[in-house]
């Protein structure tokens, strides 16, 4: 398993995978790509040029995962969905491009990042954890319930992979 990452040289960092290791982070990197697709613009070629959506209440995504990754950020209503229709399709082209940068440059072995790179794997790390977390329905208790899973428990290899996620996340922040 990968010892995580290190401090590398001119602020980047350093780390190195197996095989195995590099085949989760492309498959949940490109899940993330999937579930994130472009927000969905107006027919006004402003709407368009800008990225927002179109005119009318902007509402927040029904699948609890997009939901957590496109927080609201009012609680009321009205001021929430105007927010929402002029930030989430910049917000939505940000997560893409940390997804595609960390599907890009994971590789088997050693891999060396620029600290802008580092970022952008934070920030993929970050949304991966959250999409698994929701799916998985984590809470504060998660410690106590993974301590709990056998390894036949059809839940386990979620687990460990949120764990893993979690570490990898917390040795880049470290290395940072």
């Amino acid at each position: 398993m990968s010892s995580g990452f290190k401090r590398g040289r001119e602020g980047g960092v350093i780390a190195v995978f197996e095989d195995a290791e590099v085949s989760i982070l492309r498959s949940l990197a490109a899940q993330i790509l999937d579930l994130i697709e472009p927000a969905q613009t107006g027919d006004d070629p402003l709407e368009r040029a800008l990225g927002i959506g179109p005119s009318g209440p902007a509402e927040p995504p029904g699948d609890p995962v997009l939901a957590r990754l496109f927080p609201s950020a009012y609680e009321d209503d009205g001021e929430a969905a105007e927010f929402r229709r002029y930030t989430e399709a910049t917000l939505r082209d940000g997560k893409r491009a940390d997804a595609r940068a960390m599907l890009d440059s994971a590789a088997p072995g050693r891999v060396e990042l620029t600290r802008e790179q580092a970022h952008s794997w934070l920030r993929a790390l970050n949304d991966v954890r959250l999409a698994l977390g929701t799916r998985l329905e984590v809470t504060e208790d998660v410690h106590e319930e993974f301590a709990g899973l056998t390894e036949d428990d059809p839940r386990y290899p979620a687990y460990v992979t949120y764990d893993w996620l979690t570490y990898l996340q917390d040795t880049l922040v470290r290395a940072l």
